[in-house]
């Protein structure tokens, strides 16, 4: 019997991990053969002895939640695509955020006369580089990458993301608290809920745009 070809563009992927489960979930659906899975432009590939419906594929990928069908919901209304786009941020997020006010907290406890200029340069690139290594770790550990390869690849992923998300955070924790960390006060640490949320809303855009038009995650 003679091969078929299905194509289908699959969004979601990042990595070569991701294509590898992409591809194990294809070759389980009944008649497929062989599954081609390219994480870089999302295109999912099946020889097989039927046509494949999508909707066999997309039953196939709903025990992976990150990756789905693209749908023709207009470029910015794939929900999909923007709940994958919150979860990259919010990773970002959490990285930004230990070494972002981690840096302040040190500076103002044991440096209290620098200028806070100064502060707020150390503190975003502090931020910056907890950033790179929570997602060098998340990588290690859940893409099974090797550690190296996972560096490289977190400081390859959106830079311009994770500075905009440390330029809207300090901003905004500046414009509420002078950028005195007060400790012993409520309102330095609910200054800390506008920030991060600043911080998540501001890259979110454009960590859509990229992932939906790319298939680049910022995380």
């Amino acid at each position: 019997m003679s091969q078929r070809t299905s194509v289908f563009t699959v969004v979601g992927m990042t990595c070569s991990g991701c294509a590898g489960t992409v591809k194990r979930a294809m070759e389980k659906i009944p008649g497929v053969a062989l599954a081609n899975v390219d994480h870089v432009s999302g295109s999912v590939e099946l020889q097989a002895d039927r046509s494949i419906p999508e909707k066999e594929v997309a039953s196939a990928l709903k025990p992976y939640p990150a990756y789905h069908l693209a749908g023709g919901l207009g470029f910015w209304g794939d929900a999909g695509i923007w709940k994958r786009a919150g979860l990259n941020t919010l990773n970002c997020l959490i990285g930004c955020s230990i070494g972002d006010f981690g840096m302040i907290i040190f500076l103002q406890a044991f440096y209290p006369g620098l200028g806070m200029a100064l502060q707020m340069v150390l503190a975003t690139i502090s931020g910056l580089i907890t950033s790179v290594a929570l997602e060098t770790f998340l990588l290690f550990r859940k893409e099974k990458m090797e550690i190296t390869y996972a560096f490289r690849t977190a400081m390859s992923m959106s830079f311009m993301s994770m500075v905009a998300m440390e330029v809207a955070m300090n901003t905004t924790d500046f414009m509420i608290t002078g950028g005195a960390a007060a400790f012993d006060t409520a309102g330095y640490w609910f200054a800390l809920i506008p920030s991060m949320l600043a911080g998540f809303l501001v890259p979110l855009p454009y960590n859509y745009y990229r992932l939906k038009k790319y298939n680049q995650a910022c995380h």
